[in-house]
């Protein structure tokens, strides 16, 4: 049991320490990397069970709220975080949250994973075709009025369904509209904040009636994984940070972008 424990806390760490590194480099929350790992994971140490979609999208919820603000602490050093969009879009994305969460409360987990697995494999396109995104040459900017409000929402609730940050919407619309990639990712950072915590709350506020949940859970956030992923994401985000100031920006997405293509394939096969 000793050694059970031990390779639970060292894979999660591991999955921390990945997922911070995929916040300050790409501006997601590290959703992508958590949720796979601990329905991975949790198998091993508790009865296979269908709420485990639950708890693993609620414990990478929470571990966000973590690895985005470390993110963001990490991008404010070098100026390149844009308050006024995270001001702008935080009633709209809470708003979205709150919808998420409620949807998630309704929906059966085999579909919760695939909405998962189709979530990811529309993000990998963004990552293994980023000159998609370039900058455009005209002067569109931010969304504004109805068109913010919508964006923003549905953001707020697609991440809360996902267990994800919502990073790479938000990155994908402010390259789009002619904002630098350095100071969209790290913005997006913040957006994760945004979403990850009302999003825990809700998903700590669940589930308090479901058995043969893994140990260590409350409601659907299990504390000693999210302990473990935080833990790794802590140290790694700055590192994150600073690697999407120097490193080779198109060859660093397309790999994560298969990355996730592999996720989905996981995903589905897990469904069906």
């Amino acid at each position: 049991m000793e050694v059970e424990l031990l390779l639970f806390v060292g894979t999660l760490c591991i999955a921390g320490a990945i997922a911070g590194i995929t916040a300050g480099l790409f501006g997601n929350g590290g959703g992508f990397v958590v949720v796979p790992a601990l329905l991975a994971v949790f198998p091993f140490f508790t009865e296979s069970s269908g709420e485990l979609i639950k708890v693993a999208i609620g414990t990478s919820l929470a571990s966000i709220v973590v690895s985005s603000a470390r993110s963001v602490q990490a991008h404010k050093k070098m100026n390149t975080v844009d308050f006024a969009i995270l001001k702008d879009w935080s009633v709209w994305l809470v708003i979205g949250v709150l919808i998420g969460l409620y949807i998630a409360s309704k929906t059966s987990p085999e579909s919760l994973i695939l909405v998962f697995a189709t979530g990811v494999l529309f993000y990998s396109i963004y990552f293994l075709f980023p000159g998609i995104f370039s900058g455009s040459s005209n002067t569109l900017t931010m969304p504004q009025g109805a068109f913010k409000a919508g964006l923003a929402s549905f953001l707020g609730g697609f991440s809360a369904l996902l267990g994800i940050g919502g990073g790479t919407i938000t990155v994908m619309t402010m390259v789009i509209c002619n904002r630098s990639v350095h100071q969209a990712v790290a913005t997006a950072a913040g957006v994760g904040f945004i979403i990850g915590l009302p999003g825990a709350i809700g998903f700590l506020l669940m589930g308090h009636n479901v058995i043969n949940l893994p140990y260590g859970t409350v409601g659907y956030i299990n504390i000693p994984a999210l302990v473990a992923i935080s833990a790794g994401s802590i140290l790694t985000a700055p590192i994150g940070a600073k690697w999407a100031h120097s490193l080779d920006e198109v060859s660093l997405k397309r790999m994560f972008g298969l990355y996730l293509v592999v996720v989905s394939i996981s995903m589905y096969y897990k469904a069906f």
